[in-house]
């Protein structure tokens, strides 16, 4: 990551964290699934447009997909691919019922983790992490406009963990293949968001928003249907 990232990604992002797995009940994996539908609008691929805040200015393009990903455990997360970023390679999101928080592991150009924690406020999510030696507060705040046709990244710091934020960078993108001004979308069978692509069943056409929901939904279309058509009624 190069924001300026003189010192690297750890200077940015601070101590590295593990990322450890744990077996969650069926009520925890309904209620991570139905909290993450609350980002049904940031599913697609995004063209963005970066620029860092600290030092000489530097601008780059980018781009990312957001997905679902549909766990053989039963749970779910939301995944993210980004490419040309200055800053991320790739990340997860979950919700953590326990602490009915939000949790984004992402993983830096150095190809470390970092973990970081937060909620939705006012519409937008905000995530944050404390550097350990440092106690560095780095925050990222993240939200679609337009009827999920454009969406915001904004990445600060605040030193010591006191004072005002300070910008790092921001990254401003659209969603491929849809109009600004919105309009009536068809809607995801598996998981309620904005379906993009058909699938058929039983000579009738459905939609889907991911890679990941048209998995699932060839793994079981039956089901997938029935509780579709179900939730219509």
């Amino acid at each position: 990551m190069r924001v300026q990232m003189d010192c690297g990604l750890v200077a940015l992002f601070g101590l590295t964290a593990s990322v450890s797995r744990t077996a969650e009940s069926p009520k925890d994996m309904e209620a991570n699934k139905a909290a993450l539908q609350a980002f049904n609008d940031y599913i697609g691929s995004w063209k963005g447009d970066g620029e860092t805040k600290t030092g000489k200015s530097e601008f780059w393009k980018e781009s990312m997909e957001w997905g679902w990903k549909f766990n053989k455990d039963g749970s779910a997360n939301l995944k993210i691919d980004f490419k040309d970023s200055k800053n991320f390679s790739k990340g997860e999101l979950k919700f953590l019922p326990s602490m009915k928080k939000y949790q984004l592991t992402l993983t830096g150009t150095d190809k470390k983790d970092y973990i970081y924690e937060g909620e939705i406020k006012r519409k937008v999510l905000v995530l944050s992490r404390v550097e350990a030696t440092s106690m560095d507060k780095y925050s990222l705040s993240m939200s679609t406009t337009n009827e999920g046709a454009l969406f915001n990244m904004e990445y600060t710091v605040q030193t010591g963990g006191k004072g005002v934020d300070k910008k790092i960078f921001l990254v401003r993108g659209k969603k491929d293949g849809v109009s600004i001004a919105g309009g009536k979308k068809n809607e995801c069978c598996v998981t309620g968001g904005a379906g993009t692509s058909a699938v058929m069943y039983n000579g009738k056409t459905y939609y889907v928003c991911c890679s990941g929901c048209r998995d699932a939904f060839n793994e079981n279309p039956k089901k997938i249907v029935e509780e579709f058509e179900k939730k219509k009624k």
